[in-house]
């Protein structure tokens, strides 16, 4: 039985993990009185003690929580921003080509971000087989629900009261300084940042991923990208399909709930939308940490996922 660690419990992320993995028979958790949740020696303890450590924190407490783990046989996933183009770390997407068996192996995996999830999914594979030149100029637009915020937002959009303006769809990150910006770009093997507009709007959680294309910037056509993606993804979470649900709407909260991803292409000739659709705090989260921690469980991806 493996022993597992949750650090940072109690945000979203943490919560959802710890949802999917209470009614496992196959780890043990450890959990820490909530009078010393965030003492150093205790948490210490915890750390050093867990076969498999999910880290649910800010960037600068999970590089803390990395330096207080002496032993050498855990396994660090960690949720946050922090190692995610750290080259010593290995990033969570085992759909990716060669990344299944490097997670397995691994002792520290950085878990995706939410909107490069999306994005990355639909860009990787097209760069790796050559349907997209790594100078292409790209742009991005991803929808998300309020969840992927945090505690804070999930409290402001909740409250009774809120301000009119939460009840309309909310770009940020306008200046093009968006933290999952220089994952998206190595993990994709391209040369220049996307430009990025994501946009928060008032459903719980559910997120979709758009990268607008023009004809002219592929090499090869519309069915080219579909059998790239039905090739691509034949094992894990990802999977393709025809068009989504309705080829009218595609609704961002479709995947609400679930630890899956969707792909799809949509559009003509001329122009053509690469769409992701998922959880924010699923595959976009959660349920992508808990996948890797199957994989070096060597139990099936799926194990306690809602697919």
């Amino acid at each position: 039985m493996f022993k597992v660690f949750i650090d940072g419990g109690a945000g979203t992320t943490g919560l959802r993990i710890n949802e999917r993995l209470s009614g496992r028979s196959d780890i043990e958790l450890i959990t820490l009185a909530e009078e010393v949740r965030k003492d150093n020696e205790a948490r210490r303890e915890a750390l050093n003690s867990a076969d498999i450590v999910f880290l649910c924190l800010p960037d600068a407490a999970a590089k803390e929580a990395v330096s207080l783990i002496e032993n050498t046989k855990t396994v660090v996933i960690d949720t946050s921003t922090a190692h995610r183009t750290n080259d010593s770390w290995e990033y969570g997407f085992p759909e990716l080509a060669g990344r299944r068996e490097k997670i397995a192996a691994s002792k520290r995996i950085a878990n995706p971000g939410c909107h490069a999830s999306g994005f990355v999914a639909l860009v990787e594979p097209l760069v790796r087989f050559g349907i997209l030149q790594k100078d292409t100029m790209l742009s991005c637009f991803s929808l998300t629900g309020y969840s992927g915020g945090g505690k804070k937002m999930i409290a402001d959009y909740e409250a009774d009261g809120r301000s009119l303006a939460l009840d309309s769809p909310a770009m940020y990150a306008n200046t093009q300084q968006h933290k999952h910006l220089p994952e998206m770009a190595k993990i994709c093997e391209i040369d220049k940042l996307p430009v990025f507009s994501p946009i928060v709007a008032p459903f719980y959680c559910g997120m979709q991923v758009t990268v607008p294309l023009f004809s002219e910037q592929i090499n090869g056509n519309v069915e080219d990208i579909k059998n790239v993606y039905r090739d691509y993804y034949k094992e894990g979470l990802v999977k393709f399909v025809e068009n989504g649900e309705d080829s009218t709407f595609l609704y961002a909260n479709a995947l609400s709930g679930r630890d899956d991803m969707e792909i799809t292409v949509c559009g003509n000739d001329d122009r053509i939308l690469l769409v992701s659709r998922f959880d924010n705090l699923g595959k976009g989260a959660s349920g992508a940490a808990i996948q890797n921690m199957n994989i070096i469980m060597g139990v099936p991806e799926s194990t306690g996922l809602d697919i």
